[in-house]
């Protein structure tokens, strides 16, 4: 290694005074050989960069796919070799710019020299962190991951790492050592904490969001104590701008994401629909046993004749098998105007094409309440967008309410001008 070192210094002199023999000045032969030098030597760190990445790296990606494993395919996934390849070019000024620039300005020298050392701190804290996600991915396939998850313990030691990275990054560019520096920060610490605190919040709170996926420009995100409801378009490390649903735009701090928590609703518009959760109060004393001529006349309706059919025959059968006096509408089982209104309703759902038979449809009683029974419409719309959403769901209730008198049924609603005018006259 050393005799290729010192032919070359020999190669570049021997060049040096044959551009002078040709009439150069000491001067212009010397800028010549350097110009040269740093041309060849970015040429050889093109070629060097295009080789490793797309012949070696390539290479051993073909070999990690034919050898299949956990590992190879996670190296894969995270592109750790494709970030290694880029120490290539890196390794190919740092051992030869010294020797083309021997005899130039060694402030120029040093500068390129250190930029390089920077360069290559920086792509081995990328690699770094790469293999921290292979190792955290590796974990996650291993069935202990879900109910001991580690991915706190990995970000941490994230942290750690660009903290240390950026240690040696400032020793590097100032030429000093990374004990002096973490001596030094450790005595400013407090100082800079209290100027710095919403910088360091915001990082903090960046890093987290970030890292767990929380929230990107495009998110409808909803914050109910900042006012907040609608599409982010902007996060940087100390601000988020949201543009709210009335074209307001609201900006809050970073770590109000973490610190105050928010709803994101991403789930919902990547999901099979959007929630419809609406109920009609029902008035109880319109809630009765069907008579015969009810179920006759409910029995037009095509959505529920067969259900009205095999229950009155299964109710029948077991009222006879008991014995039940059915002259006493209490004895036995008798069918009723709500639970026949409320398999109508939730036919209607099963029936209707805007609503996702992937996700959860009922109708259910929720507790009674002085306004009368709440029967809740619990379904998912397939149409996410607000106003598409919004005609769905008023359909449904248009329709609802529309067809209650139909099963002798009374929706719940306060006295109004107009029923008191009824009680007087």
């Amino acid at each position: 290694m050393g005799e290729t070192v010192e032919k070359t210094y020999q190669f570049l002199e021997n060049f040096e005074k044959w551009l002078i023999g040709t009439g150069l000045s000491d001067q212009m032969a010397q800028l010549t050989k350097v110009a040269i030098s740093l041309f060849v030597i970015i040429a050889l760190s093109v070629a060097v960069n295009y080789i490793a990445k797309h012949f070696i790296v390539v290479w051993l990606n073909r070999i990690a796919k034919r050898t299949p494993s956990n590992w190879n395919t996670f190296m894969i996934k995270r592109k750790v070799l494709h970030k290694l390849s880029h120490l290539a070019p890196a390794l190919v000024i740092q051992f030869t710019i010294g020797i083309a620039l021997y005899d130039f300005n060694p402030n120029l020298t040093t500068l390129i020299e250190k930029l390089t050392y920077v360069y290559i701190a920086v792509i081995w804290l990328l690699v770094i962190d790469s293999l921290l996600n292979v190792l955290h991915d590796m974990y996650l396939v291993v069935d202990t991951s879900k109910s001991k998850p580690v991915k706190g313990y990995i970000q941490f030691l994230k942290i750690i790492l660009y903290i240390l990275g950026g240690v040696v990054i400032i020793s590097i560019l100032f030429n000093k050592s990374p004990k002096t520096l973490l001596v030094g920060m450790g005595a400013s610490v407090a100082v800079l904490t209290l100027i710095f605190k919403d910088t360091i919040l915001g990082l903090v709170a960046s890093v987290q969001v970030s890292t767990n996926n929380l929230v990107k420009p495009g998110d409808w995100i909803e914050m109910p104590g900042r006012n907040v409801d609608g599409t982010v378009i902007d996060i940087s490390l100390t601000a988020v701008k949201v543009q709210n649903w009335d074209r307001t735009i609201s900006t809050i701090p970073t770590y109000s994401l973490v610190s105050d928590g928010f709803i994101n609703w991403k789930g919902m518009l990547e999901s099979d629909g959007r929630r419809i959760k609406r109920s009609v109060y029902i008035d109880v004393r319109s809630v009765k046993f069907c008579s015969p001529e009810l179920l006759e006349k409910l029995k037009k309706i095509h959505l529920i004749k067969d259900y009205i059919e095999q229950r009155s025959e299964e109710i029948e059968e077991y009222n006879q098998e008991m014995g039940f006096d059915t002259t006493m509408p209490v004895n036995g089982r008798r069918l009723t105007n709500l639970g026949i209104f409320r398999k109508y309703v939730n036919t209607f759902l099963e029936n209707n094409p805007n609503i996702s038979k992937k996700s959860t449809y009922m109708v259910r009683h929720l507790q009674l309440t002085e306004r009368g029974i709440p029967l809740e419409i619990y379904c998912f719309s397939l149409e996410k967008a607000w106003v598409d959403y919004e005609g769905i769901q008023a359909d449904i209730f248009d329709h609802i309410l529309a067809v209650i008198p139909q099963f002798e049924l009374q929706v719940f609603q306060n006295p109004t001008g107009d029923d008191f005018q009824k009680i007087v006259t």
